[in-house]
């Protein structure tokens, strides 16, 4: 099986915007914690990889989940393609020196997680992120594709959570301690708490707002400029009749501002490849003004779903074609 590359996005729907702000704030916490109590120690590298049980899933992966990036690797002893790919993982562990933990999961043993992660086949390998579980890759994955994932992963748990990671001493015994610094807290952090504060109250406004005071100070903040995208998606489908709008856009093909409000639904339920396709087919049907609103909306979804996101990617290139 081809491996199956996902979005570290994620679905796009006000629920999993509050989920992962939640989640976000958890992590500080944990990471506060820590540093009230002396501080996160160091581990070696053999500490970077993990056999992990149903019974210790808690604390060996959802509460690591708030310091680090856990990736999962789901293996068992009689597969072939297993044999191959847990040993780079688990190497690769070990270069990215603490940027991210492996837990390997034997699903022989542990039926009940299998099934909780929706595995259909093994190898699989997911990521649990300040506690939100991402599939990444099912399947045999060359080691380029798992490290463009990993570099992936990464990038979003810092940009996203602030996580940094674990401190690793090379010449440390497994298990021994050693004090680590907490990571500072941003110039921005009070603001983008605001808006995360904002989002769980219901008040898209509040949190635009907030996204937009960051954004004043620094316009390249990757964090505020998701969230702004996000809030901003959140507020134009709020209230709107998801029957009437599909409707609308049907019967009028036309009909520009029809189908960027079809678009905003679609992105909103998680169709982000119908989204992009509705939008880069209008731009290719008409000119002028209604092209220019067409192809600026489209830009604006971009920003929502990532740049990082392979379907973006391949949008862009669909947008030249047929602009051009």
């Amino acid at each position: 099986m081809q491996p199956r590359n996902m979005s570290m996005s994620g679905v796009v729907d006000l629920a999993a915007v509050k989920a992962a702000q939640e989640a976000k704030a958890k992590a500080e916490q944990a990471r506060a914690q820590a540093a009230r109590e002396g501080g996160t120690a160091a581990v070696s590298p053999a500490d970077l990889v993990i056999d992990v049980d149903e019974a210790g899933f808690e604390r060996d992966v959802l509460q690591r989940s708030a310091e680090v990036p856990v990736v999962i690797d789901f293996w068992a002893e009689w597969c072939q393609p297993c044999k191959q790919l847990s040993p780079v993982l688990e190497r690769l562990a070990v270069e990215y020196a603490g940027r991210f933990l492996l837990a390997k999961i034997d699903v022989d043993a542990n039926q009940l997680l299998m099934q909780q992660f929706g595995v259909q086949g093994i190898p699989a390998v997911f990521a649990v992120v300040a506690g939100q579980a991402l599939p990444l890759f099912q399947g045999a994955a060359s080691e380029d594709q798992i490290r463009q994932t990993l570099d992936q992963l990464v990038q979003v748990a810092e940009q996203r959570f602030g996580l940094t990671g674990l401190a690793v001493d090379p010449d440390a015994e497994a298990g021994a301690p050693a004090a680590a610094q907490a990571p500072a807290a941003g110039p921005y952090e009070s603001l983008l708490n605001a808006a995360a504060q904002a989002l769980d109250a219901g008040d898209l406004g509040g949190a635009i707002q907030a996204y937009k005071n960051v954004l004043t100070e620094d316009p390249a903040h990757p964090e505020a400029k998701l969230g702004l995208a996000q809030a901003e998606l959140l507020q134009r489908v709020q209230g709107s009749d998801p029957q009437k709008v599909r409707q609308e856009a049907a019967g009028k093909p036309s009909d520009v501002p029809a189908q960027i409000a079809a678009a905003d639904l679609d992105l909103v339920g998680g169709h982000v490849e119908d989204a992009f396709g509705r939008l880069i087919d209008t731009v290719r049907r008409t000119a002028g003004e209604d092209r220019d609103a067409a192809r600026l909306r489209l830009l604006e979804l971009f920003e929502v779903v990532g740049a990082e996101d392979p379907r973006v990617t391949e949008a862009r290139r669909a947008l030249a074609r047929a602009l051009f």
